[in-house]
C-alpha cells in the first residue's frame, strides 16, 4: 500500500499526547492490601506508544504536562530512559500541582488483576492548547492519542481535539486508540465523543469487544472493520484479539484492514504473562513502527504482534524490546521445526 497519506519527513516520526502517571505495584504478585512496600514507575498510554515505537528504532516525543517537583523530575527521567524526546513536556508550577497515581495488583487464577486510580485533577489535566509551541504541528509525520486522555478531564478533551484539528491541518496522520476504559466514563458518554473523532483518524486502533459493546458495531468482524473505513474514512484499522485464559496465560492476535485487504497471521499461544500491562500499547507501537519505517502492513502487524507478545513477558508499563530482539521473535513465531531453547 502507498502510504501517501503520511509526510515522507519530519523532525519527528511520532508525537503522542497524553497523561504519564506514577504506579505503584505490590511485588511478588501479593494484594495491594497486604502489602507494605510498592515498586514504582512511570506509565501512560501514549508514553508507552511512544516508548516502544522509539526503541524499535524511530524518533519519538510525547506532550504531556507534569508537576514541577521531585516526582515530575522522575517521571521525566523515565521519558528520556524510554528513548522518547521531553521537547513537549510541560512544567506546571502552580500550587495545585500534583501528578496521577494508578495501583496496580497483579493477579493469578482465580484472583484478577486490578487497578485503582488517584488521578483525578493531576497536572496534565489543565494543559491548555497556549502552552504547547506552535511549532509542533510541522515537526511530526504522526499524531497518536487514545480515548483516555479524552476521558480524564474536560479542559484536556478541548485541548485534544484542538491539538488533532491543528495537526490534520498541517498534514499529519491521526493515530487514535479507541482504549475504552469503564472506570474513566460511561460507554453513552465515550461513544458520543469517539464518534466526534473517527472522521479526524487515519489509523484507527480498536479491539472486537469495544467495537461491540461501547460503539455498538454490528455484523461479521470485517464488516465492522471495513465499516470505520467507509463510514468514517479510516485508512488503516487494526483490531486486537487477545484471549485471557488465565491472568498470567493469554493467545493473542490481530487482524488489519487496508485498502479492501484483510491481513493476520496465527495468534502467539499461551503466552506467559508477567505484566499484561501496556501490552495493547505495544501492539500500537510496532504498527506503527512497521508503517512508519517500512510502510508494509504485514511487518507492521508482525511487529505489533511481537511487541505485544514480548511486552506480557516484561515489568512496568513501558516496552524494553530493541528491533533485533523483536525480529527474532518474529523470525521463532514463522519457524517450524525444532528451535533453540536459548538464545546464546
Amino acid at each position: 500500500m502507498a502510504m501517501d497519506f503520511i509526510k515522507e519527513k519530519a523532525e519527528f516520526d511520532l508525537i503522542g499526547f497524553g497523561e504519564v502517571m506514577l504506579r505503584l505495584s505490590p511485588p511478588n504478585k501479593e494484594k495491594i492490601s497486604q502489602s507494605e512496600t510498592f515498586e514504582k514507575n512511570a506509565g501512560g498510554s501514549e508514553l508507552n506508544v511512544a516508548s516502544g515505537a522509539a526503541m524499535l528504532g524511530i524518533r519519538s516525543a510525547v506532550v504531556t504536562k507534569l508537576p514541577k517537583n521531585k516526582m515530575g523530575h522522575f517521571v521525566s527521567r523515565r521519558i528520556r530512559y524510554g528513548n522518547v524526546s521531553d521537547d513537549y513536556v510541560i512544567w506546571d508550577y502552580s500550587d495545585a500541582r500534583r501528578l496521577g497515581i494508578y495501583y496496580y495488583e497483579s493477579g493469578v487464577y482465580p484472583r484478577k488483576s486490578a487497578v485503582v486510580y488517584d488521578r483525578k485533577n493531576a497536572s496534565v489535566c489543565s494543559l491548555k492548547l497556549s502552552e504547547i509551541p506552535d511549532d509542533i504541528y510541522d515537526k511530526t509525520r504522526v499524531f497518536h492519542i487514545s480515548s483516555i486522555s479524552l476521558a480524564l478531564d474536560l479542559n484536556l478533551r478541548e485541548t485534544a481535539f484542538a491539538m488533532i484539528k491543528l495537526m490534520k491541518a498541517h498534514g499529519v496522520a491521526i493515530s487514535f486508540d479507541v482504549n475504552y476504559r469503564a472506570a474513566l466514563w460511561s460507554e453513552e458518554e465515550a461513544r458520543d465523543v469517539v464518534e466526534k473523532i473517527l472522521p479526524m483518524v487515519d489509523i484507527l486502533f480498536v479491539s472486537e469487544e469495544t467495537s461491540r459493546r461501547m460503539l455498538q458495531r454490528t455484523g461479521t468482524l470485517d464488516e465492522i472493520m471495513k465499516g470505520y473505513a467507509d463510514t468514517y474514512g479510516c485508512k488503516i484499522v487494526a483490531t486486537t484479539r487477545r484471549d485471557v485464559v488465565s491472568p498470567t496465560r493469554h493467545n493473542f492476535g490481530s487482524r488489519i484492514y487496508c485498502d479492501g485487504k484483510y491481513y493476520e497471521e496465527p495468534h502467539y499461544m499461551n503466552i506467559e504473562v508477567i505484566d499484561r500491562i501496556g501490552s495493547g500499547d505495544a501492539y500500537v507501537a510496532g504498527v506503527l513502527y512497521g508503517i512508519l519505517a517500512e510502510g508494509n502492513i504485514e511487518r507492521a502487524m508482525a511487529f505489533g504482534n511481537a511487541l505485544s507478545a514480548v511486552k506480557n513477558t516484561v515489568p512496568g508499563d513501558m516496552s524494553a524490546s530493541s528491533l533485533e530482539e523483536i525480529e527474532t521473535i518474529i523470525k521463532a513465531h514463522n519457524a517450524t521445526g525444532h528451535q533453540d531453547e536459548m538464545t546464546r
